[in-house]
C-alpha cells in the first residue's frame, strides 16, 4: 500500500514546507488525471469506488453483497474497482477531492482520511452503531480514522492487513532451533513459555543462524511500505519515538540508540540487495525457497500455494517478536469514506453499515482466504483463519487476538507529521545512513532531527 497527498492550500498563496510535504509526501511522476469522475446521479442511485483486491474472487463477493443490498433497498448501484498499482486509487481520491465530484464514497488507504478531512462526511453516527454491534476498534484505527474527536471514515475489512512473520517451519527448526508451530499452535493460544522467548534479540539470533545455513530472512530495507512497516515496528518495540503525540521531536533518546544498535547486528545477515527491494521482493524471496522468514500478509503464502506448493506446506504465520516496550505488529487498515459533496449520503451510510455487519464481514474474510482483517473486537473469530491451508491452521494466528499491540510506523506523531515520516521512509533511511554510509549513531540521529524539523515547518 502506498499513500500520497496533493491539494491546494486555499489559505495562502505559497505552501509551507510542512503543508506541501503533508499533501505530497509520496512523490510520483504521474500526471494528475481525473479517472472515474462522474456527474450527479438521481436520488435513487449510489456510486462507489472500492479497492481492487489482489485475491482472485474477493471482488466478486463484495459485488454480490452490494447488489443484493441495492435490490432490497431499490437503489441503483454503480461499482468501480480501482487498482492501487501505479497509485491509481490515490490519484482518484486526489482528483475527486479537487473536482468535488465523483463517487459517493471511496476506499481510502491508511493515511488518506486525515489528508482529506475537510472533504469527508462525519461518520460518528455510523461508528456508534457499528461499535455497538461489532465491539470496539483498535486504538491505531482511531488514530488514523478520527480527527478532532470525530470519525472521518469507517474501517473497511477489504485491504486491511497485518504484516506478522511468516516463517518456514522446517528451516526455523533446523537452523534456529525454533518450533514456530509449537510456539503458536493452530486454533489455540500461544505457548506462553515459548512465546516469551520470542523477542527481537531472539529474532536477530535466528536471522544470523539461518543466514549461515544459507536461508537468510527476507527483510526489505528500502523506501517501500513493507520495509517501513517492519522497521517501524522494531522502533515501537524498543520505545523509540521520532515525534511524540504533541508534535515534539523526540528522536534523540536512549531508546533510539538502542534500536539502532539492534539494526547493526541484524543487517549484515540479510541479503545484500534488500535496500533495492520493492514490496514484491520479500514475497518473491519466500516463494523462491531462498528464505526462512518474511513479514507480510498471507498473500506470499497464497501465491506459494499456487506456484510453489512445497514451500507453502512449510509456511506458518505467527505473532511478531517482543521488545523492551512490548510485542508490536504492523497494521495497515483501509477505510471507507463518504465525500461531503455526495448526492446520496443516507444510502451510502446504510450500505456501509450493511457491509460492516458480521454476516457480510465473514463472507468477505472467507472470499479473501483470510487476507482481510476486520477492525472490530468481536469479528476476529471467523473459522476461515483456522481452516485455511496447507498446512491447515497456517494463518490461524494472523488476526490479532490481544497477544500483541497493533501499530503503524511513525505513530504517535500528529498525522500531518507522521505521514511525512512514513512516506519519506525516515526509519529505513536512518538505518541506511548508519549501515551504508558509515555514519555513527549520533550522526544518524542528528540527520533524523534535521529532517523532522523540516517536516514540522
Amino acid at each position: 500500500m502506498k499513500s500520497g497527498k496533493t491539494r491546494s492550500d486555499h489559505n495562502s498563496a505559497k505552501l509551507s514546507r510542512r503543508k506541501f510535504l503533508q499533501r505530497s509526501a509520496l512523490a510520483t511522476t504521474a500526471t494528475l488525471a481525473f479517472p472515474y469522475v462522474r456527474t450527479a446521479y438521481a436520488a435513487g442511485s449510489l456510486s462507489m469506488g472500492f479497492w481492487d483486491h489482489w485475491v482472485p474472487g474477493a471482488n466478486d463477493t463484495l459485488t454480490k453483497l452490494v447488489k443484493e443490498w441495492g435490490a432490497k433497498e431499490k437503489v441503483d448501484v454503480q461499482i468501480d474497482y480501482i487498482t492501487s498499482n501505479g497509485f491509481k486509487n490515490i490519484l482518484t481520491i486526489q482528483a475527486e477531492g479537487q473536482a468535488k465530484s465523483g463517487h459517493d464514497f471511496l476506499a481510502f488507504p491508511t493515511w488518506e482520511p486525515s489528508a482529506h478531512a475537510d472533504l469527508l462526511e462525519p461518520m460518528d453516527d455510523v461508528m456508534k452503531e457499528l461499535v455497538a454491534a461489532n465491539g470496539a476498534v483498535d486504538p491505531v484505527v482511531e488514530y488514523l480514522g478520527k480527527q478532532n474527536g470525530h470519525w472521518l471514515a469507517i474501517p473497511a475489512s477489504p485491504g486491511s492487513q497485518l504484516k506478522p512473520p511468516c516463517s518456514r517451519i522446517d528451516l526455523m527448526k533446523q537452523f534456529a532451533g525454533i518450533d514456530v508451530v509449537a510456539m503458536y499452535p493452530a486454533s489455540a493460544p500461544p505457548n506462553k513459555a515459548l512465546a516469551d522467548k520470542w523477542t527481537w534479540e531472539a529474532f536477530s539470533d535466528a536471522a544470523q543462524k539461518c543466514a549461515k545455513g544459507g536461508y537468510p530472512f527476507g527483510m526489505p530495507m528500502g523506501q517501500t511500505t513493507d520495509a517501513v512497516d517492519w522497521v517501524g515496528t522494531v522502533f515501537h518495540a524498543y520505545g523509540a519515538q521520532l515525534v511524540d503525540s504533541e508534535g515534539k521531536i523526540t528522536v534523540k533518546s536512549d531508546e533510539t540508540r538502542q534500536v539502532l544498535e539492534w539494526f547493526k547486528k541484524i543487517v549484515p545477515s540479510l541479503p545484500d540487495d534488500v535496500w533495492a527491494w520493492d514490496d514484491a521482493g520479500n514475497n518473491k524471496w519466500l516463494i523462491s525457497g531462498k528464505g526462512a522468514l518474511i513479514m507480510n500478509p498471507p498473500s506470499a503464502w497464497a501465491v506459494a500455494v499456487r506456484d510453489a506448493p512445497k514451500v507453502a506446506e512449510q509456511c506458518w504465520t505467527h505473532d511478531a517478536p517482543a521488545g523492551p516496550k512490548g510485542r508490536f505488529s504492523p497494521f495497515l487498515p483501509y477505510f471507507w469514506g463518504i465525500w461531503n459533496f455526495s448526492k446520496n449520503k443516507s444510502a451510502a451510510k446504510n450500505l456501509l453499515i450493511h457491509l460492516s455487519s458480521r454476516d457480510s464481514v465473514g463472507k468477505l474474510v472467507a472470499a479473501s482466504h483470510g487476507y482481510d482483517l476486520p477492525a472490530y473486537a468481536k469479528l476476529n473469530d471467523f473459522k476461515t483463519w483456522d481452516e485455511e491451508g496447507p498446512p491447515k491452521g497456517t494463518i490461524s494466528h494472523y488476526p490479532n487476538r490481544d497477544h500483541q499491540i497493533l501499530a503503524v510506523s511513525a505513530a504517535p506523531a500528529p498525522p500531518d507529521i507522521a505521514v511525512q515520516i512514513y512516506n519519506q521512509a525516515l526509519v529505513t533511511k536512518m538505518v541506511y545512513k548508519m549501515m551504508k554510509e558509515n555514519q555513527s549513531i549520533e550522526q544518524t540521529i542528528a540527520y533524523a532531527e534535521k529532517e523532522l524539523e523540516g517536516y514540522a515547518r
